[in-house]
């Protein structure tokens, strides 16, 4: 059997267990279908996400239930003004005998096996803890108690108040960009599925639901090789590549591309579109999109399933317009979608 006969045994084996995955996160966490999709995405493409969305719609539960499913360690830390560096490295605290005690903190406490650290309501700390967040996230590893933590298997999630915004610190224009998606994870309109979210016993209780998600699915040690292989296994023709490409500078200039939006002046609109690194990781997702859906070649339909969430939190609009992001972005890329003729 061939070297590539082999990768493709494996790369079908892999996707089996991802579909899998995927099946038992659905059965935990219901109506959240397409952020789930992505997360497996994120996931399979090593990219770090910011996710958004209110109070209480299951993110944590649903990060919690992927890390379950992969085999890996959870941490957690929780956003607040008076966070420092430092705590996310390690936390000092009295013990009975009055000793004082060091632990690891939350980034570093599981090393090599983190699997999935999410930090909630990081606008909520000072860009001093991000920057430290951010160089984790670029390097995989911290230092702290005289030596080097790595983290070779981590994926970063990290959300935003969007409700509160005093003593908050937005995170920076290439803070933001370090991130793969920007992920929305919006209240269930389906009314069955509100109808079970509120009255069914099963999903009141975290930890009970939780433990259907038995033993892992998918070794998280796994996902940085089976993302090199899909990487250099799924073909991008050149129509998609000039597709891209003509997509990439309709982010920068929407006027001279053609693209219009009601009420929307589009000359003033974007004072910088999408960076390399941003539009490098959005096809990488590409190709996870079409891997994850058993082809071979990228599809304009690949491009599409993770244009928003790769292209919403990296054009950046004009301060007249920022406050009207969540409206005017999914407008943006669907006119984009509907102006770009696609191969």
């Amino acid at each position: 059997m061939s070297e590539k006969q082999r990768s493709d045994l494996d790369l079908d084996e892999a996707r089996e267990h991802a579909l899998a995955l995927e099946k038992v996160v659905n059965e935990v966490v219901i109506g959240q279908e397409n952020a789930i999709r992505l997360i497996l995405i994120a996931l399979h493409a090593r990219g770090h996400v910011l996710l958004e969305g209110g109070v209480g719609v299951g993110k944590t539960t649903l990060l919690r239930a992927f890390s379950k499913a992969l085999g890996g360690a959870f941490g957690r830390i929780e956003g607040s003004v008076d966070l420092m560096p430092n705590d996310l490295l390690y936390s000092a605290w009295v013990d009975g005998d009055g000793k004082p005690v060091i632990d690891p903190g939350p980034l570093i406490a599981h090393g090599e096996e983190t699997a999935v650290f999410f930090f909630n309501e990081i606008n909520r700390a000072r860009p001093q803890v991000q920057s430290l967040l951010l160089r984790a996230m670029a390097e995989y590893s911290a230092d702290a108690f005289g030596r080097e933590f790595k983290f070779p298997h981590m994926v970063v999630f990290a959300d935003r108040n969007a409700v509160e915004k005093e003593e908050t610190f937005e995170l920076s224009a290439a803070a933001r960009d370090r991130f793969l998606f920007e992920i929305s994870i919006d209240r269930p309109t389906d009314s069955d599925i509100r109808r079970k979210l509120i009255f069914d016993p099963m999903f009141h209780n975290v930890n009970d639901l939780l433990s259907g998600v038995s033993e892992p699915l998918l070794d998280y040690k796994d996902l940085n090789a089976i993302d090199r292989e899909i990487q250099n296994t799924i073909f991008v023709s050149e129509e998609i590549e000039n597709y891209v490409v003509r997509l990439w500078d309709a982010t920068w200039k929407p006027e001279e591309a053609g693209i219009e939006i009601d009420d929307i002046y589009m000359e003033d609109l974007v004072v910088a579109g999408a960076s390399v690194r941003g539009m490098s990781a959005m096809m990488r997702a590409a190709r996870v999109s079409a891997w994850l859906d058993n082809r071979d070649h990228v599809l304009p339909d690949d491009v599409h399933a993770v244009l928003l969430p790769a292209l919403n939190h990296r054009v950046f609009l004009a301060p007249m317009y920022e406050s009207r992001r969540e409206k005017i972005m999914p407008l943006f890329v669907q006119a984009l979608r509907d102006s770009i003729s696609t191969p």
